[in-house]
């Protein structure tokens, strides 16, 4: 029977349609953005030039900040190395799970180690279809089990545990700070700087994948101590008296330079407008320990006041977010894990409770509001703290509670609990409701062998 030619040009014109339209959308696809998460360690709050820091230059970071978004109220989840890292990596707070101290460094300790309970955010990524890398500092345990080949990583370099010497060791597996750099498991002599093999490293991961959608965590170990910079970088700054302060300086510059390498790679492959970058510190200074400065906030690294727990923060996404913005709603390190699966196309796990929101929607206006009603800090120094919109708890044990509001007091000096009593109790009643959802410490860390020589050396790792 034939065809009316009427209706073979209707659906000709029909089909056409339906496989332009096809084929626009898939045009119209946004391809996976590659996702660049940047750790620094122990860095002070006011030592990056974004946050208006004088006698330490930081031209990387702070094009970085002026490309991107930074953030006024930007906080990791733990005062101290270790569980800020769990959090970062499973979007929950560590205490879920039972994270709260740093491992002691054992690779034949079987509980010394983020749990294996847990899923971690390369593992879903990869899933997602990213090539995923590591760089740097793991922390996260030295049993085979916690490593991060197995934990979701393909390609893999850097040192596994919580500190490492930067120049001119000897190589030890035994002793934290001089076991093995190693690639893919395998231990690789180094023999320059290793904040600047660091940022080379980062750099080659990027130009090796210069097409698929790729994760990296840049995890570097600068500005912990011990410092050891070179002494052309030294040198550069001693205008600076204190010359712990000067050796802080030099380690932060390398780290800048090793920043400005790895994005500049970024820059070099036309990846930049699709590449979505994360940096911030692990934890607030130390200060005296490192020279370091968290001004104006009140308190250093292993304090729940805001010098602890608040960090330099900056988010750049130059396909999806407007550059040269302050965002001044609380957020968490804790929300890279949500963020990056999204923007991945990935699910959100839904097999257990999970802190992490997805800041873009914030970041672009299409949601409005604060990305988290609350906030909550626990340490088993027997610490806690809660943030509530501008009110902020602290707790300490043994003595009473504490009561600020940020917003006119960033550096927590006016204690208000007698004044505004009934918001002290609201917040107190807040964090104990959060607190009773957590679990017990897995495992003892150095803090449970506190006379250890081993653990009294690294006290403020």
């Amino acid at each position: 029977m034939n065809t009316p030619r009427s209706t073979c040009s209707a659906l000709f014109i029909a089909i056409a349609c339906a496989l332009s339209a096809a084929q626009g959308a898939g045009a119209a696809a946004p391809a996976k953005p590659n996702i660049l998460l940047i750790l620094s360690d122990d860095h002070g709050y006011a030592d990056v030039g974004f946050h208006g820091c004088k006698d330490i230059p930081t031209p990387h970071l702070d094009r970085l900040a002026r490309e991107g978004v930074m953030f006024s109220n930007g906080y990791v989840s733990h005062p101290f190395c270790s569980p800020t890292r769990a959090g970062l990596m499973t979007g929950r707070y560590q205490q879920r799970f039972g994270h709260e101290n740093n491992p002691y460094y054992d690779p034949a300790d079987p509980k010394e180690g983020l749990p294996i309970s847990e899923r971690l955010l390369p593992e879903f990524l990869g899933q997602a279809g990213y090539t995923t890398g590591w760089v740097g500092k793991w922390h996260l345990g030295a049993a085979p089990q916690f490593r991060p080949e197995n934990r979701g990583f393909a390609e893999t370099f850097g040192f596994i545990g919580g500190g490492h010497r930067y120049i001119n060791w000897q190589v030890n597996a035994k002793v934290e700070y001089t076991v093995p750099i190693e690639r893919n498991g395998k231990a690789e002599e180094v023999t320059e700087h290793l904040t600047t093999v660091l940022g080379r490293e980062a750099a080659a991961f990027v130009q090796r994948h210069p097409s698929d959608p790729w994760f990296l965590y840049l995890a570097f170990n600068a500005p912990h101590t011990p410092h050891e910079p070179t002494e052309e970088r030294l040198a550069r700054f001693a205008a600076i008296e204190n010359m712990t302060r000067r050796k802080y300086a030099a380690q932060v510059s390398l780290m800048d330079d090793a920043i400005g390498e790895t994005l500049d790679a970024v820059r070099g492959t036309g990846q930049e407008r699709r590449t979505l970058v994360f940096f911030f510190s692990d934890n607030g200074g130390p200060i005296s320990v490192n020279g370091s400065s968290n001004a104006p906030l009140r308190g250093a690294k292993g304090d729940v006041y805001d010098g602890g727990v608040r960090v330099p923060f900056v988010v750049k996404w130059p396909e999806r977010l407007t550059a040269g913005r302050t965002y001044d709603q609380p957020v968490s390190s804790l929300d890279v894990f949500a963020t990056a699966l999204g923007v991945a196309g990935a699910a959100m796990p839904a097999d257990r409770k999970y802190d992490s929101v997805n800041l873009i929607p914030y970041l672009t206006g299409e949601k409005t509001g604060a990305p988290h009603d609350q906030l909550f800090w626990r340490t088993t120094r027997k610490l806690w703290a809660a943030r509530l919109g501008d009110s902020k708890l602290v707790r300490q044990a043994g003595k009473s509670d504490e009561l600020y509001n940020l917003q006119s007091d960033i550096g927590e000096k006016t204690d208000l609990r007698a004044a505004q009593s009934q918001e002290a109790a609201r917040l107190a009643a807040t964090l104990e409701a959060w607190d009773k959802e957590l679990v017990p410490p897995a495992f003892a860390g150095l803090i449970g062998r506190e006379n250890s020589p081993k653990a009294k050396k690294a006290k403020n790792e």
